[in-house]
């Protein structure tokens, strides 16, 4: 077996663990909100500019901090190694534990699941509690959906934000140890602030078409994975993720949808296993328990990648 496979093994299941466990960092001593904070002092999105510098400036800075994220992480990494060069066998396991301390910030499944679960137990409270709560893990309007539209996109931001918070991830720490993951999460977060449309288009638009790239395969790893917790066939999935915008997004709602044998969407914009019923609080709460399965089995099948690993 490759012993830094081992090492890196020990790192996914630590990172898991500590998320588990203690959940996310203080916002200071949080990557994920260096990488926001510096992507706000960049005063994006040049508005004023014509469209070809905007995307330019946009492709310049994302180029620089992707740079910069992926060299921190690999400095790090480097460190580790070069001061605990042994492989001995309790140097492995130490810094395995090191590098699952590093990789936690890059994963947010604890948060993901409290803020979803947070916005059922907000509807006990009515209808507009709900909205409240969801406005903490959606970008869309929320004013005007009713109860079981609230639902629907809080299922629907638990199945697409679990890939991009823990399945992508663990993918790229797969392919490419702690600089790949802080790259894609790095990329993932520059998506999330600039790329929508509208003022942001073209400053965002390689940061968006980025983010596609890097989430191609995962998405539909998510969806395999979310087939596999949920024991459900994963058939009619591919023309149904094509009707959302994203050309991943819909990859791990419908199959969500399809598991849950429940309807989800975009009020106006588009409906995924469209003859199903609108989801239901048992159907929200059985949603996180196959996503938490699916956690576990995407840890496990990466860290079994990484010990075969040649």
């Amino acid at each position: 077996m490759n012993p830094s496979g081992i090492e890196s093994a020990v790192a996914v299941i630590v990172a898991l663990l500590v998320d588990h466990f203690l959940g996310e960092p203080s916002p200071a001593f949080h990557p994920v909100v260096w990488i926001g904070k510096t992507l706000s002092a960049t005063a994006a999105p040049w508005e004023h500019e014509p469209r070809a510098i905007a995307f330019l400036r946009g492709a310049a800075v994302w180029l620089i901090g992707a740079a910069a994220a992926a060299v921190t992480a690999w400095a790090a990494v480097f460190a580790l190694r070069h001061f605990g060069g042994t492989t001995s066998v309790a140097a492995l396991l130490l810094r395995g534990v090191c590098v699952g301390i590093l990789l936690k910030p890059l994963l947010a499944w604890r948060m993901l699941r409290d803020e979803v679960a947070s916005v059922e137990s907000a509807l006990r409270s009515g209808v507009e509690a709900g909205r409240a709560q969801l406005r903490r893990v959606v970008s869309r309007e929320t004013s005007q959906l009713s109860a079981f539209e609230v639902r629907e996109s809080a299922l629907e931001s638990l199945a697409e934000n679990l890939n991009d918070s823990l399945v992508a991830p663990l993918f790229w720490f797969t392919i490419g140890g702690l600089p790949a993951a802080a790259l894609y999460r790095f990329a993932n977060t520059a998506d999330a602030m600039w790329g929508y449309r509208g003022r942001w288009e073209w400053a965002g638009k390689w940061a968006a078409r980025a983010d596609d790239v890097l989430s191609y395969v995962p998405a539909r790893l998510t969806a395999a994975l979310l087939a596999a917790a949920a024991w459900r066939s994963p058939g009619r999935l591919a023309d149904m993720a094509r009707i959302t915008p994203s050309p991943n997004g819909g990859w791990p709602m419908g199959m969500l949808a399809l598991a849950l044998d429940v309807r989800l969407g975009k009020p106006g914009v588009y409906v995924l296993n469209a003859k199903a019923e609108a989801p239901s609080a048992a159907d929200l709460w059985r949603g996180l328990r196959i996503c938490g399965r699916t956690v576990w089995l995407s840890a496990v099948l990466s860290a079994m990648s990484l010990i075969v690993a040649p």
